[in-house]
């Protein structure tokens, strides 16, 4: 009996201890999971932000490339106008548009004036204006007077512009090179053969940095041809009134005249055929009393 009760503390000590052992296993490994479980969820934590704003920045970037259309810049279109307005002094509305073109940083260029019969001025005159004050110096214009014609147009030369732009740098290079093969020559021949091809290269350098230089004046100031005329002024309506008495002398005078003047006329035409019949019958007058003494004879 003794024995019996000596076993059984025993293994409920073993008991006991054995499952302190499991407890505090599964508590450390509890713990070191959930350790690696907060490590990573802090690696996803500190990786989320830049991925954030990699996926941000990418996608404002697609953002930004579909949603914005690229403009043509104003260097990059030829803008030029005509404009007939007519006006009641012509010399004051051209000094008017000379000071609107100088105001805008502009300048005046050729200007022709004219005279008709009549005496009234006509002046035709070309006015260049920055382009950024190209629709303010037209608006200006226009109401300077009343607006008879305008003509406004718009031509885009970017790829003429990029396209000169490249061809002036591919043409700087080749230039460069030709020096670079005349500074290594070392035979007369080959000296003056290199010379000929710089020579023409730099004249086709020049004349696309003159075509630059057009293309720049052009879309860097519009052109405003400008019309003005002169109103012609209206001749006051004269007044209706009926014919008095001194109209009826007057008119009665007049056909008095006329009337005297017609018979002046025909008198002066049948004159010759009296004169004439005067003649003929003198002649027969005379052959007659000739005729009667001859029979009294």
């Amino acid at each position: 009996m003794r024995t019996r009760h000596s076993v059984r503390p025993v293994r409920a000590l073993a008991g006991l201890l054995l499952a302190s052992a499991l407890a505090l296993a599964g508590c450390s490994g509890g713990g070191a999971d959930k350790s690696s479980t907060s490590d990573s969820a802090g690696d996803a934590k500190a990786a989320a932000p830049g991925t954030a704003r990699q996926e941000g920045a990418s996608g404002s970037g697609n953002a930004k490339d579909t949603g914005s259309v690229p403009k043509l810049t104003a260097s990059s279109i030829i803008r030029t106008a005509s404009l007939s307005v007519r006006v009641k002094d012509v010399p004051k509305a051209l000094d008017e548009a000379r000071t609107t073109t100088e105001n805008a940083g502009g300048f005046v260029g050729d200007e022709t004036t004219t005279r008709d019969g009549q005496g009234h001025e006509r002046t035709r005159v070309v006015l260049r204006v920055p382009t950024d004050k190209y629709d303010e110096v037209l608006a200006g214009l226009e109401g300077a007077g009343r607006l008879l014609d305008r003509t406004a147009k718009a031509q885009d030369v970017t790829d003429q512009v990029v396209d000169v732009r490249s061809r002036i740098t591919s043409q700087r290079a080749s230039v460069a090179r030709v020096r670079e093969l005349m500074d290594r020559a070392t035979k007369l021949s080959d000296v003056v053969e290199l010379e000929g091809e710089l020579s023409t290269r730099e004249s086709d350098l020049e004349a696309l940095l003159a075509q630059q230089a057009s293309l720049k004046d052009r879309t860097s100031l519009a052109t405003i041809t400008l019309s003005l005329s002169q109103t012609p002024v209206a001749k006051p309506a004269a007044k209706d009134a009926g014919p008095g008495f001194v109209d009826a002398v007057a008119g009665g005078w007049h056909v008095f005249v006329t009337v005297l003047r017609w018979i002046a006329l025909a008198l002066g035409a049948a004159l010759p055929f009296a004169a004439v019949a005067a003649l003929v019958v003198l002649v027969w007058l005379r052959l007659r009393h000739a005729r009667a003494r001859g029979e009294q004879d």
